[in-house]
């Protein structure tokens, strides 16, 4: 199993500040349970969101397999 995630980290960084609300960025990271989620709840109210923007920005999300995304 590669180290490295095939889904792109830049793609995921303006999903989440685009759509983050929507889970957008959750669902293309494999993350599908956790996005339906974030989807009826507006990101936990935003606070999800602004967790997620973080993560990324600091390189520690990783897709649903737990590896990190390809830059």
């Amino acid at each position: 199993m590669p180290e490295t995630s095939e889904r792109n980290w830049t793609i995921t960084l303006l999903l989440c500040f685009f759509l983050g609300a929507l889970g957008v960025h959750r669902f293309y990271t494999g993350h599908i349970g956790i996005g339906v989620i974030q989807l009826l709840t507006a990101g936990g109210c935003g606070v999800w969101v602004i967790y997620d923007l973080i993560m990324i920005l600091l390189d520690r999300y990783t897709d649903a397999e737990g590896r990190k995304l390809a830059k």
